[in-house]
């Protein structure tokens, strides 16, 4: 189906089942890998290696942050220019923007790779535990500026219509990074580098195979001489500044939050934290995969001026998010103990009996936090990337370092109700954004 008719001539509910859902499984596929990847080094390696790779991993998201920046960063742009018939300008934007990709992937990469000790230390990092993290980081440091375009081409091959592609593209990355760790860690038994170089296999992997058509003329985006401007280069970083400071702050947050947990709890209270980390992936990749995904039919219809069609698929967004944070806070406060079993062994007590209460305190966050999800994604989509900035950097970073400081009194406890009243919080800062935008922006063509 051809983006003419899928986007602007299919009927919202039909549009929601054939964009949102298949985003969703796609990034829900992702996250069972990540789920996977905790549960590897958890099980087989042991609680001190897990808590390695939790403390390892807000740097490697760091890592890929920027390529983020990127891929969404230029696929509104890119969507926007196809609504308006500007085909020849989209395909430029697309050009540049892989190329930035690779160059920012040698740029962050080397810089991560010779920092990752230095950083860790400063974390509180030491011994073994500074070991296997480093360890950890190089390895997704080195192949960064071919995975990191993994952040990229799902976004492009939905703007070509190619949805269950991108779908299909995540279901693969997953398996093969899942396939790549077990034969590392259970079969080879190597150490934790090897769950990072069997993750990143699948992901290289993934990439060559999803890049093949647009190098092959095939997509509707294709290559062209790049023609770099201020102008573009503006654009896609103005567009991506709300995921990019989503990533960077909260991985800034998950750095504080780990480096006070290793000082009042240890390497049990940075496990537990991972353990709430991940529970968070599933959700959000979920509510990314969904979001996103909708987000080059919103533009293309913002573009295309069809102000009754972008408010028809957001009405769906909005509710699908709304009952799916429910559901996902009701299994959370329902099987605590469940989920814990899945990272930690019974060898594991003091884990367990913390994990517990802190996934009951937890699974609040989910009550409220679609709503300041679901508006981000729709301003992003809408170019208000100000509007898109503000809410991201409140939920990722000021409303986490202030509930920080406010709950410590509170011990432990205070720490894992952090982002349940950061979500609160942002939900009344969404609100107080949609109406601004319905007052200034919304008129009707």
């Amino acid at each position: 189906m051809d983006q003419k008719t899928l986007f602007l001539n299919t009927s919202p509910t039909r549009l929601f089942v054939k964009a949102a859902l298949p985003g969703s499984v796609g990034m829900l596929a992702s996250s069972l890998y990540q789920l996977l990847d905790g549960i590897f080094v958890g099980q087989l390696l042991g609680g001190e290696a897990f808590a390695a790779i939790n403390l390892a991993m807000p740097l490697v998201i760091i890592n890929f942050a920027i390529s983020d920046l990127i891929g969404v960063g230029s696929s509104v742009p890119i969507s926007v220019r196809m609504g308006e018939k500007r085909p020849e300008e989209a395909n430029n934007i697309f050009t540049c923007a892989c190329l930035m990709v690779v160059a920012q992937g040698v740029a962050v990469g080397a810089f991560l790779y010779m920092a990752a000790p230095f950083l860790l230390r400063l974390m509180g990092a030491e011994g073994a535990l500074l070991e296997m993290a480093t360890q950890y980081i190089r390895v997704y440091a080195v192949t960064s500026p071919v995975t990191g375009m993994m952040y990229a081409v799902d976004n492009y091959l939905r703007i070509c219509g190619r949805i269950k592609t991108s779908m299909m593209l995540n279901v693969a990355m997953s398996v093969l990074c899942a396939l790549g760790e077990f034969i590392m860690l259970a079969v080879l038994r190597v150490g934790v580098w090897g769950a990072a170089f069997g993750a990143c296999s699948g992901m290289v992997l993934c990439v060559l195979t999803a890049m093949w058509p647009f190098f092959r003329g095939e997509m509707a985006l294709q290559f062209r001489r790049p023609r770099f401007t201020w102008r573009i280069i503006r654009q896609i970083v103005t567009c991506g500044t709300p995921t990019f400071l989503n990533n960077i702050a909260g991985r800034v947050t998950s750095i504080l939050m780990n480096t006070v947990l290793l000082r009042v709890g240890g390497a049990a209270a940075v496990s537990v934290y991972g353990i709430l980390m991940y529970a968070d992936g599933i959700v959000m990749q979920f509510l990314y995969g969904m979001c996103d995904s909708l987000q080059p039919a919103v533009g293309y219809n913002w573009g295309a001026g069809r102000r009754d069609r972008v408010l028809a698929i957001e009405k769906r967004c909005f509710l699908a998010a709304a009952v799916l944070s429910v559901l996902a806070s009701m299994v959370l406060f329902a099987f605590p103990g469940q989920l814990t079993r899945l990272f930690m062994s019974d060898s594991e007590p003091e884990v367990y009996a913390m994990a517990v209460p802190a996934l009951r305190l937890f699974c609040l966050t989910y009550l409220t936090r679609w709503i300041s999800f679901a508006t981000q994604s729709f301003m992003s989509a809408v170019e208000k990337p100000v509007q898109a900035s503000l809410l991201s950097i409140s939920t990722a970073l000021v409303f986490p370092v202030l509930l920080i400081a406010a709950l410590w009194p509170f011990g432990l406890s205070g720490l894992w109700f952090n982002m349940s009243g950061t979500a609160l919080l942002a939900a009344v800062v969404a609100v107080l954004v949609l109406l601004d935008f319905r007052r200034r922006y919304w008129k009707k063509t």
